[in-house]
């Protein structure tokens, strides 16, 4: 994922790609987060690139 992919709640840059069997939702990480119980058990793949969150940031 690149800075260009943006949350689909807040607009923020994404870090998760969660790929559905209709389709896609990009989340930051707090967003990720607040609605995973909701994608988990429906995605069939999920692309967590929030390591390079705390990465570039220095959060954790």
């Amino acid at each position: 994922m690149t800075a260009a992919d943006r949350c689909d709640r807040c607009g923020a840059q994404a870090y998760v790609r969660v790929v559905l069997p209709v389709g896609e939702l990009l989340f930051c990480g707090h967003h990720a987060r607040a609605h995973a119980d909701a994608y988990q058990s429906v995605a069939t793949h999920i692309q967590d690139e929030t390591d390079r969150l705390h990465a570039e940031h220095g959060a954790g």
